[in-house]
């Protein structure tokens, strides 16, 4: 190229700053025509098609191929030939400059580009992307070469190796404490690696001479299959699509498997049929009276084999990448399954006098290492009695992704994608067959919001209702709010108080907290979690994520409503009173009440990311619009059924 010559440059990295710009090619650049002279080149704003942009060492950016991606980034007309040797020299050679078609404003534009590939990306950086990666790596090896001494050592045949898989997932929970616990800290020591590993294999014999057992465990080992099938795939997606996934990941805050589990979920959920011929079979050639738990975890281990497809990883990928739209409020969930309902807990069930036929409330739950299996859900089952040690007991099947300790509220945030957490919702629906019952969503509060939280007013404590409350048609025609209705969010224990929201704390780092070990300092953090909400299977829940981060982020909303909060306030007593007697039977939301509503969602959203929105305009327009028709249908349902009436 002749020094007459010049092109186009798309930029998208530390070249966006015109200070490092100027530095390396002599050139300013400004969007504005009237201000481009001798030394001072046009540009405009371009998305670079098919390309994602990661940066594997902190430092630099890369655009690495991705068919449903595209990075943002600048178009830098007419760059003299003296300019872009420059600008080479500056890229060094992990890029190839290569012409790509960008998009701007003004339609399809040739360019230049500095490029990379997936193959060149993993020969400078492999997986190794930061210390606690590395270290986690090391103690989860060490757990490997101690589960190969233990268990049939000095074997290399394939039985052999699947025992040792099957017995690594039924110490899955022991593994992720001691991965956990030293996160941040030296070596673990080989005295208390054994220790902590060295235990009895868990067995299900004790259950075969139980005679309410025995009619169920039929019913259990299904479960046992299918959670181990899930968490076979989900490590082979964490082993094999490592660097794809740590570039999906915000924050090591962040729950590291939301995106590898969603996508291991998905392909159970889409192969269901394939999934239910592997389970029978495995219950017709494998009669429980003739093994036992391992042997079961040890069929599923090698099952899952058939069931990987790295084609239908791909794509699952893909469609994430190009649905991936994190804000930075970090967001987390609770499903609850139970064939019951609301008679899943006393005193309900005593009221209703309702049986589990299937598996008995869930009551055998901890005897068949469910709890272990279903960490990376994680599953244990609430009785609504605030216990969390492992005696039988009868309740929900509660899953929360990113829920790492039940005893020691350990957690991490599921994400904070309200799409990703959409589909996380409605794929742990789908993988159990149990039926839906609530939905619990948690939003990390800022440190400015704690203390000094607000009382939600009734009119927008109504319009959360209707977007989430369970609206449904009565036998006798009429409308009512059925999460109130069945009495499912009240509580009667220090007095009535309603369970609609309720702020806690959340740890995500099992550490000590001497001086020699500190955690660190945002370790202990606080969540506002609603507890109103209905779970349906084919209900979409991204714009009601949007609604309550809007409200928490402009309104800061309070507890609602403890006890407390009732006994000491004549006000809030009788707003409740209203509100009891409006769910059983409701009349239509005001259209002032509608509007302040979506207005404060609205203003809360656009101030998301420091007094600017987090997530593109079209998509909050998109949400405001979803939930102004939600409102508006259950006001039109409403006064048609009044006028049948």
């Amino acid at each position: 190229m002749s020094d007459v010559e010049k092109v186009n440059l798309f930029i998208y990295g530390s070249l966006r700053d015109r200070r490092i710009f100027q530095s390396v090619s002599s050139f300013s650049f400004t969007r504005k025509p009237s201000k481009v002279d001798e030394k001072t080149l046009l540009a405009e704003l371009a998305l670079l098609p098919r390309y994602r942009k990661i940066s594997p060492d902190n430092v630099y950016f890369y655009a690495v191929p991705a068919q449903s991606a595209r990075i943002d980034g600048f178009v830098i007309y007419d760059l003299p030939a003296h300019a872009m040797a420059e600008i080479d020299r500056y890229e060094g050679k992990r890029y190839d400059r290569e012409t790509v078609h960008v998009n701007t404003a003004k339609g399809i534009v040739e360019a230049q580009a500095y490029l990379t590939t997936h193959e060149s990306m993993k020969k400078h950086f492999g997986d190794r992307f930061h210390v606690n990666l590395i270290h986690e790596l090391w103690l989860r090896k060490r757990i490997e070469n101690f589960i190969k001494k233990h268990t049939r050592p000095g074997e290399r045949t394939i039985d052999a190796e699947l025992e040792r898989r099957a017995e690594r997932e039924l110490l899955a929970t022991t593994e992720r404490d001691l991965v956990m616990s030293h996160y941040h800290t030296d070596a673990v020591s080989d005295y208390y690696l054994e220790h902590e590993l060295d235990r009895p294999r868990p067995s299900i014999k004790h259950l075969y001479d139980d005679p309410e057992a025995k009619q169920i465990i039929k019913n259990y080992l299904p479960l046992v299959l299918k959670q181990v099938l899930l968490n076979q795939l989900d490590d082979k997606i964490q082993a094999e699509y490592r660097f794809d996934l740590e570039h999906m990941r915000t924050s090591e805050r962040y729950f590291k498997r939301s995106i590898s589990l969603l996508v291991a979920l998905q392909m159970i959920n889409a192969n269901s049929r394939a999934v239910e011929l592997i389970i029978q079979k495995c219950l017709q050639t494998m009669p429980y009276q003739k093994n036992d738990l391992i042997d079961y975890v040890k069929y599923a281990v090698q099952a899952a084999r058939s069931v990987f497809h790295a084609r239908i990883v791909n794509a699952n990928l893909e469609r994430i990448r190009g649905n991936f739209q994190p804000g930075v409020t970090p967001l987390g969930i609770e499903v609850e399954l139970s064939n019951l309902g609301s008679a899943a807990v006393e005193p309900q069930r005593s009221i209703q006098k309702k049986l589990d036929p299937v598996y008995h409330g869930f009551k055998y739950f901890y005897d068949f290492q469910l709890d272990v299996l279903a960490w990376k859900l994680g599953g244990y089952i609430d009785d609504h009695s605030g216990s969390t040690d492992r005696a039988r007991r009868e309740g929900f099947l509660e899953l929360a992704p990113g829920r790492l300790n039940i005893a020691g509220e350990l957690s991490r945030p599921a994400t904070a994608d309200p799409w990703l957490l959409n589909q996380l919702i409605h794929e742990i629906a789908n993988f159990y067959e149990v039926k839906p019952h609530s939905l619990h969503l948690s939003f990390q509060l800022r440190k400015k919001q704690i203390g000094k939280q607000n009382i939600l007013p009734l009119g927008f404590v109504k319009c959360l209702l209707v977007l989430g409350g369970g609206p449904e048609v009565k036998d006798t025609g009429k409308m009512w709010l059925s999460r109130m209705g069945y009495d499912e969010i009240t509580q009667y224990g220090y007095g009535e108080e309603l369970v609609f929201a309720r702020t806690s704390k959340r740890k995500w780092y099992l550490g000590g907290d001497d001086i020699a070990n500190r955690p660190p300092a945002q370790a202990t953090t606080h969540v506002q979690q609603y507890k109103f909400i209905r779970l349906k299977r084919n209900t979409n829940y991204e714009p009601l994520i949007m609604c309550l981060k809007g409200l928490q982020l402009a309104y800061n909303p309070a507890d609602y409503l403890s006890a407390e909060q009732l006994k000491n306030s004549k006000k809030l007593s009788r707003e409740y009173e209203e509100l009891k007697k409006w769910a059983a039977d409701p009349a239509p939301i005001g259209h002032n009440t509608i509007i302040k509503f979506l207005n404060t969602v609205h203003d809360g959203l656009m101030n998301e990311a420091h007094y600017r929105p987090a997530h593109r305009l079209h998509y909050i327009d998109w949400a405001l619009n979803a939930i102004d028709t939600q409102l508006r249908k259950f006001n039109s349902q409403l006064n048609k059924s009044l006028q049948h009436s």
